[in-house]
């Protein structure tokens, strides 16, 4: 076989990336190719902050392809009809591209094999590029997947990751197949201020920092809010510019507690999506404990805007949610704070909260942001779907001297210490001064209202 087409999606990279080496090994020449595939974009899922970090990783690999003699073909339109039109234009025997999970995903990939058939061309889907373990590797004898995370974290550590490939040296790309340019942020509108670079360039350089100076530490630091100490890989994960077997295979090498504690967020990034694999509308239905009687934005407008705005007068949701508008990141406490939050305190229906997210997270990913929000909404895979984070309690573990609140919240600069969780507690006079609200609803009437709603379903 003369040429193949390596099919980029949510793998932006050239370490550890089996399609590639597969299309390498088996070919003369190989085209790699990125498809702005407008569904996606005119579904909603490409928000401006994704876009963007997006344009960086394509440049990023362009420019990686091309110190090893080979480019990045970009095309735009249908995925489908713009894979055909290329295999054609190189007479490609084969086409490569990684498993994916999510409905959109699965059925374009059947979409993509029926069409390359009938142009005689073969389709390869490769595992465990997106993921450290397959999501239809592991499943108990009941059922066809893990719908509860501790067992399948005990299956996932037993099974043996495949070995980490090395970046190729060379790409030979055939001459005279058509290219857009590989986009720019240029003209983005919307972007969060200080939004992270994306790319697998800027990818290493933070893994290879963070093991060697934050990963010991992590076991005892990932919640402290103030101190920032997870990883801040999840944009990398997302687009796939690191591989999520080479990051458990380097954080085991380096070994200790923080290591192991690491490594099980990253079986937690897997068993979100082996959920979504077998269960699709997992992405926007209720997935265990099915509930009705959601506030909505029609009956919770008010307070819907505040918490998405920073203005529910509990400093730490507050923080947390204007540190997502600032970076379009939050930390994973801090994920966890805000969901409870609408969800349980508000009782507001999970999918506005998760629809808020996608709208500006870059680490936007369907089966991590949906399943995380059915888990603190009680819907999902939580095994105890009642529990209420209370947010001054946990302010005060988290975050013990107000250090985060008063770097998100300028209004409350000059509270001192742990106060600053609590401004209601100041005096009327000090209170006003403060131009920053009084708390939207109180957390004893939230609890009771959720109460009263879970003790009816």
């Amino acid at each position: 076989m003369n040429v193949s087409v390596v099919l980029f999606t949510s793998d932006l990279r050239l370490h550890d990336h089996p399609p590639l080496r597969a299309a390498l090994d088996g070919a003369r020449q190989v085209v790699p190719l990125f498809v702005r595939d407008r569904a996606v974009e005119s579904a909603g899922f490409a928000a401006p902050n994704r876009l963007a970090f997006l344009a960086d990783c394509l440049r990023d690999l362009d420019a990686g392809l091309r110190e090893r003699g080979g480019r990045l073909i970009v095309r735009s339109g249908d995925l489908v009809a713009e894979v055909c039109r290329t295999a054609a234009e190189a007479d490609a025997d084969e086409v490569h591209i990684a498993a994916d999970v999510s409905a959109y995903a699965q059925r374009r990939e059947e979409r993509l094999r029926h069409a390359l058939e009938a142009e005689g061309v073969r389709l390869h889907v490769h595992g465990t590029v997106t993921t450290a373990v397959d999501p239809g590797a592991l499943a108990p004898a009941s059922s066809d997947h893990f719908a509860v995370f501790t067992p399948y974290f005990r299956h996932w550590s037993r099974e043996r990751l495949r070995d980490t490939l090395g970046a190729p040296r060379t790409v030979p790309v055939p001459e005279g197949v058509g290219s857009q340019e590989p986009p720019t942020r240029k003209g983005l509108s919307g972007l969060s201020p200080r939004l992270a670079t994306g790319g697998e360039t800027a990818g290493r350089e933070r893994l290879t920092a963070w093991l060697r100076s934050g990963l010991a530490a992590y076991e005892d630091r990932h919640d402290d809010l103030a101190g920032d100490a997870t990883s801040r890989l999840s944009p990398h994960l997302h687009f796939g510019t690191l591989s999520p077997v080479e990051l458990v295979h380097r954080a085991r090498a380096a070994g200790g507690p923080g290591a192991e504690a690491f490594v099980r967020q990253v079986a937690w990034r897997d068993f979100h999506r082996q959920v979504l694999a077998a269960r699709p509308d997992a992405a926007s239905a209720d997935y265990r404990t099915k509930h009705d009687r959601w506030r909505t934005e029609r009956t919770a407008g008010d307070d819907i805007e505040a918490w998405a705005t920073g203005r529910t007068g509990y400093p730490v949701v507050d923080a947390a949610m204007r540190q997502l508008r600032e970076e379009g990141w939050m930390h994973n406490r801090g994920r966890l704070l805000t969901a409870s939050f609408l969800a349980k305190t508000l009782y507001v229906d999970w999918r506005i909260g998760a629809r808020h997210f996608l709208e500006l997270l870059v680490d936007g990913d369907m089966a991590n942001n949906q399943l995380n929000w059915q888990w603190m909404a009680g819907t999902g895979t939580d095994s105890r779907p009642n529990r209420v984070l209370n947010p001054v309690t946990q302010a005060k573990r988290y975050d013990p001297q107000g250090v985060y609140v008063r770097r998100w919240v300028p209004e409350l600069a000059d509270m001192p210490g742990p106060a600053v969780h609590e401004p209601w507690k100041l005096r009327e006079l000090d209170r006003t001064a403060l131009d920053y609200p009084p708390p939207i609803v109180e957390l004893a009437d939230g609890l009771a209202r959720f109460k009263r709603a879970r003790g009816r379903d």
